[in-house]
């Protein structure tokens, strides 16, 4: 039988390890995909960084953005019919992963085949897609997306774009300031929003760079991803055709909604292949750099830090690509129901938008930790621009704001599954009165433990995930409607949502493996996965205590403090030998 994919219901049911996708399940195709990706890095990329960052030579990366254009790396997402590839979900999921090792240029090829093209993808209609897609696939035009304002951030549907029928009716003239535009330098194409009139909403646009009325800022100098174009867009009275107009009158916030969620996750996959090279750089400069006579990395303190990079590593691309064969699933589930490919692909996406800001933001802090301990295990040579820690360092920070700022997502994650279970898509009401029940009840000392290889892991996550549905369920049977804006209590249910769904997937990725190969075989990620879930029990128990004072008090706070003790109550590991064993497993590659 198989499984019912509803976002957020992973917190309410058990996944069986032979239900996800793991990236060992890429086949040849695909792993030639990402070989020629990771080969355009090394020769096109890594070897001009500074000339990238320094800006020069603007004309550097739209040629650049025209080769990778010529190896089809633009088109990945666009339909066949329009000259794309017409990949599927998990593998553009992979090609953003090897080219989010690509700093700036990343950036640059992720907005274009992201944001600047999928609007078109989605919601455009057959004329405008036959128009654009082919060049946009090419890398004949460039793209770029143009939703923030002055005023209106992560509020995005406050902006103040206007956009006014002519005289003639055959255009709209909009006028208004966008900032922090990706790829303005040098796009052909904006995918700009506004507001008709004094409409609630805002409304979608195409917009050509040759309609006139355009002018920008200088580029701006930014901390990090300095070799991207980044500049604001003055639209003064630029006359876009009626035809332009993308999907319908104020259906713009919902494109922006939906498209934002497909960047999300994107960029979830883009920062594991960041923290992959980081990890391996700072694994080989360990190796080579001695002190004492000995390479450092013999050294306790840094093996700690090349352990955690792996683990936390290992566990956001065990969640990403679980959560990317999810959508792709999700999305062959509608169309066979009888939706359009295009509605499909939407509907399926957001379907799981839970686990797309989930991602955002941990891949987002995974790469700023592994990125940070990078730096420190290069010492004085991290702080260097000569060696590759400190762009990397820059580099990375940008990622907690990209796509909506973590806090944002943070808040996303929660809400939107309580918005689901008020709906009745996910039961979180009934599993939690179940837990309630089972707090009053004596618990069962004498249960024997689980049996089978991680079955006591498995049972420990069904503990976590009770955790989480107590304190959340308290939370709202105490605050109500309020429960959403008490923004504190709602990171610390975000931090425990996301440590249970990255601590699962880790360990049924590795419980997949191990029935492939054997348990010798998969020593390395059994490691990764016990640690991990070491740390995330930890810090699931911490914010559900923080959660908990901040709303409780009395003996429903003692009572619920003492489940909580019970549901993240852990087995003593001895952590240093694991991470040392772990460390030795990696470098012997």
């Amino acid at each position: 039988m198989a499984k019912k994919l509803t976002g957020g219901a992973f917190v309410v049911s058990q996944t069986r390890p032979e239900e996800i996708f793991i990236p060992e399940d890429f086949n040849e195709e695909q792993n030639m995909i990402a070989s020629t990706c990771s080969e355009f890095l090394e020769k096109e990329i890594f070897t001009r960084l500074d000339e990238i960052d320094a800006q020069a030579d603007l004309g550097l990366m739209p040629r650049l953005m025209d080769k990778a254009g010529e190896l089809g790396l633009l088109g990945t997402s666009v339909p066949a019919a329009y000259g794309g590839f017409g990949m599927d979900f998990n593998t553009s999921m992979l090609v953003a992963e090897v080219i989010g090792a690509g700093h700036s240029f990343a950036v640059a090829l992720s907005a274009h085949t992201g944001i600047g093209t999928l609007p078109i993808v989605y919601y455009g209609n057959e004329e405008q897609k036959a128009r654009y897609l082919p060049k946009l696939a090419s890398g004949e035009w460039k793209a770029s997306y143009c939703l923030t304002e002055p005023d209106s951030g992560s509020d995005a549907n406050s902006g103040k774009t206007k956009a006014v029928l002519s005289a003639d009716g055959k255009h709209y003239l909009i006028t208004g300031q966008k900032m922090w535009i990706t790829n303005a330098g040098f796009a052909d194409i904006f995918i700009v929003f506004a507001k008709i009139d004094q409409d609630k909403n805002l409304t979608g646009f195409i917009v050509e760079k040759s309609f006139g009325g355009i002018t920008m800022n200088e580029e701006e100098h930014k901390m990090g991803i300095k070799g991207s174009s980044t500049r604001q867009i003055f639209f003064n009275d630029c006359p876009v055709p009626i035809e332009n107009m993308l999907s319908s009158r104020e259906n713009g916030f919902k494109i922006a909604v939906n498209i934002l969620n497909i960047g999300r996750i994107k960029l979830a996959s883009a920062a594991v292949g960041a923290s992959k090279r980081v990890n391996a750089l700072s694994r080989q400069y360990a190796g080579e750099r001695k002190q004492f006579g000995v390479s450092i990395g013999t050294f306790g303190a840094i093996r700690f830090k090349l352990a955690e990079q792996y683990i936390k590593t290992y566990a956001t691309e065990s969640a990403t690509y679980r959560a990317g064969q999810d959508i792709e699933d999700k999305q062959k589930e509608l169309l066979a129901s009888g939706l359009n490919e295009e509605q499909s692909k939407l509907k399926g996406v957001e379907q799981f938008a839970i686990e797309c800001a989930i991602l955002k933001v941990h891949a987002s802090e995974t790469l700023d930790y592994v990125t940070d301990e990078g730096v420190q295990i290069y010492g004085g040579m991290g702080y260097s621009a000569e060696a590759p820690m400190e762009r990397a360092y820059r580099d990375s920070r940008i990622n907690r704001i990209f796509e909506g700022t973590n806090e944002i997502n943070r808040l996303l994650a929660v809400g939107t599954l309580l918005k689901k279970a008020m709906k009745g898509e996910v039961d979180l009401i009934g599993p939690a009165m179940k837990v309630q029940q089972e707090l009053m009840a004596i618990p069962d000392f004498g249960a024997s433990a689980p049996e089978g290889f991680f079955a006591a892991e498995l049972a420990h996550i069904e503990k976590l995930k009770k955790a989480f549905l107590m304190v959340a369920g308290a939370a709202v049977q105490k605050l109500m409607m309020r429960v959403e804006e008490e923004q504190e209590i709602m990171m610390f249910l975000a931090d425990m949502l996301i440590e249970i769904y990255v601590a699962e997937s880790a360990l049924l990725r590795t419980m997949k493996l191990e029935s492939r190969k054997g348990e010798a075989a998969v020593r390395k990620e059994m490691l990764a996965t016990q640690l991990y879930l070491h740390t995330a029990t930890e810090k699931i128990g911490f914010c559900g205590r923080q959660a908990l004072q901040s709303f409780a008090e009395g003996d429903e706070l003692r009572m619920m403090m003492l489940g909580l003790k019970r549901f993240t109550k852990q087995e003593p590991l001895n952590v240093t030998k694991m991470r040392r064993e772990l460390v030795d497993l990696l470098q012997k590659g």
